[in-house]
């Protein structure tokens, strides 16, 4: 208490102490999302061992272990992986280019929605089962097939992506470029593609997972290497845990892929969550 210059008694002022730092937890992993695939292990474990599940149909997850650490092992499966590895590579090369362009060039312009948006959409109807025989009597039973056939699977789900993030951008920030003086390139570059970018992303992972999904196909007609070769060996000699072995190599490839894009998403995104 102390007395002012008008003679009234007042209290001291006192000055708040600054809040701790709020130190963020680090989130754990839910280790329940393990629960389902481990019982389904142990069931599938369980019925190969009493013999519910006969060996012929379906090996134990035990054989497909060793299976996949014997091929490991004589190199074979290294061999295979880098032959798929390369061929999706290719392929999507060409099917992201490809895709990319053409859903700009939609997504630009009226007349250039009109001359690609129905051929286009007329193509990706197609099974990839229909479309091989046709390619083999166009490119042979080689590489360029496998190639091709990858292509078309990255390049559909990127065209129809790119072309819907471009169309949904908002007009107002459009406007708001041209108001600051921005030419047609600088709001395609600072404006357009930035806002269609998310939605890219998106088309970029369906994409990569359909380009696994094209690389079956191909490699399970006409191929002699990679792992849709070592899948057809494996069936030939009724080795079903080799099968499985291709199988989980194909899913794993998938998965890595994904979780590159999901990465790249949130860092190439971080505009967004500020």
């Amino acid at each position: 208490m102390s007395l002012s210059a008008t003679g009234v008694l007042t209290r001291p002022e006192t000055t708040a102490e600054p809040a701790p730092p709020h130190r963020s937890r680090r989130k754990l992993p839910d280790l329940r999302r393990w629960i389902s695939p481990i019982a389904l292990l142990a069931a599938w474990q369980v019925a190969s061992s009493t013999g519910a599940l006969p060996a012929d149909k379906l090996s134990s997850p035990w054989t497909v272990v060793r299976a996949g650490v014997e091929v490991a092992r004589t190199g074979e499966l290294a061999d295979a992986f880098l032959v798929s590895l390369g061929r999706v590579a290719a392929g999507f090369a060409i099917g992201a280019a490809v895709g990319v362009l053409l859903g700009v060039v939609a997504g630009l312009s009226r007349w250039g929605e009109a001359l690609v948006d129905p051929p286009v959409q007329m193509l990706r109807t197609l099974p990839f089962l229909g479309l091989i025989p046709l390619f083999i009597l166009w490119f042979g039973i080689g590489e360029e097939t496998k190639i091709v056939l990858v292509a078309l699977g990255v390049a559909f789900p990127l065209y129809l992506n790119v072309h819907s993030g471009i169309r949904t951008v908002d007009d107002q920030l459009v406007e708001a470029g041209r108001a600051l003086g921005f030419t047609s390139a600088e709001r395609l570059w600072h404006v357009v593609l930035p806002g269609a970018l998310p939605q890219t992303l998106v088309g970029l992972r369906q994409s990569l997972g359909l380009a696994w999904l094209a690389l079956i196909v191909g490699e399970t007609v006409n191929a002699d290497a990679g792992v849709g070769y070592l899948i057809n060996n494996a069936r030939e000699f009724l080795r079903t845990d080799v099968v499985v072995v291709g199988l989980v190599v194909y899913a794993a490839l998938g998965l890595a892929t994904d979780a590159l894009v999901r990465l790249l998403e949130r860092r190439a995104l971080r505009w967004r969550a500020r």
